[in-house]
């Protein structure tokens, strides 16, 4: 489990293709309190360390995980978010995140709105139904709050720390990123669903 509040943005250093994907992330974790086979959330997707050395660790992707999420797009010296998973004890400051990403969303419009930045970006339809005004959703791994709905449409507004402390400072229209609804509103659907 993780909460969607990013901890450091890494960097792609190699792929492999293999059976699966094995990708080599460099970072800024201190590599010495990681085991190997610890969760490390990477661009919202949950992945496994297989490997590692002092400032980087590799993750094996399956086909699975490439075809649901955007990792196809990843290259080298592409910027990631990075989250460590939760601790018992560990401050719960975004919300619970998963890191089981439900689809892939794409960046539709940016505007700036004093100094923060409003993206609006399109749901895949059939998760959609699954995001609401104020509620939350994870995007490439970051908890965000969800200003406004509009069909398959909706917006988030990113503060200039997010901006910084993540990679959503170098959004750009036509982006795909990757879409983790809020748990809460998918358990609620299916209770709707059976009365």
């Amino acid at each position: 489990m993780f909460t969607g509040i990013i901890t450091d943005v890494g960097r792609v250093r190699r792929l492999d293709k293999r059976g699966d994907l094995r990708a080599r992330i460099g970072t800024a974790y201190d590599m010495d309190s990681v085991e190997i086979g610890a969760s490390i959330a990477c661009d919202g997707v949950c992945l496994t360390v297989v490997d590692k050395g002092a400032d980087w660790f590799d993750v094996d992707i399956s086909a699975e995980t490439v075809s649901k999420t955007n990792l196809d797009a990843w290259a080298e010296e592409r910027r990631i978010n990075l989250e460590r998973a939760l601790k018992v004890g560990d401050e719960l400051g975004g919300h619970i995140v998963s890191g089981h990403v439900d689809g892939v969303a794409e960046v539709v419009a940016i505007r700036d709105e004093g100094d923060s930045t409003r993206v609006t970006l399109r749901a895949p339809k059939t998760l959609a139904r699954f995001i609401a005004p104020k509620g939350s959703v994870a995007l490439n791994g970051t908890s965000l709050t969800v200003n406004e709905v509009d069909g398959c449409d909706f917006g988030i507004n990113f503060i200039p720390h997010t901006k910084e402390a993540t990679t959503w400072g170098g959004v750009s229209v036509g982006d795909r990123v990757n879409l983790e609804i809020d748990t809460l509103a998918r358990y609620v659907a299916r209770l709707q669903e059976t009365l």
